[in-house]
């Protein structure tokens, strides 16, 4: 799959703390051009923890032989882009990483669709407590 085609896309990148990860979704911005504007940026921490659901989206849209590496944007697909970001919305702020990689493993076996929908609650402007039902129902929180 082409950066292009993607609906969503993510992209590593280094910071002081760690290498971090920025989830971009493609929309139109405010000059109605089709762009990948920012959803959610993936604190070190969180990364590492989901190291294997943003591995496992990385290959299912470019192939089984693609790596998580710093720099250029991966292009994902919509079923894959919506349980990361699913896992972006849900690990902001979380510091525990057994938590966030449950979290990570259940998002993983989580339908394409499920995940979408629930992007879209949290998402919305009443999302703060999608986001809270959601770190329940992936056990990110107890």
């Amino acid at each position: 799959m082409k950066i292009r085609e993607a609906s969503y896309a993510v992209r590593i990148v280094r910071r002081r703390e760690g290498d971090a990860a920025i989830l971009y979704r493609r929309g139109l911005d405010a000059k109605h051009r089709d762009r990948l504007t920012r959803l959610a940026a993936i604190a070190p921490l969180a990364l590492l923890a989901g190291a294997p659901l943003l591995r496992d989206a990385i290959r299912g849209s470019e192939g089984a032989d693609a790596t998580l590496t710093p720099g250029p944007f991966h292009p994902l697909t919509p079923e894959w882009g919506a349980r990361v970001g699913c896992y972006a919305l849900v690990a902001q702020g979380l510091k525990d990483p057994d938590r966030l990689a449950r979290a990570a493993r259940h998002l993983m076996a989580a339908d394409g669709a499920e995940a979408a929908w629930w992007l879209g609650m949290m998402l919305n402007s009443r999302g703060v407590r999608a986001v809270r039902a959601l770190r329940i129902l992936v056990e990110a929180v107890q």
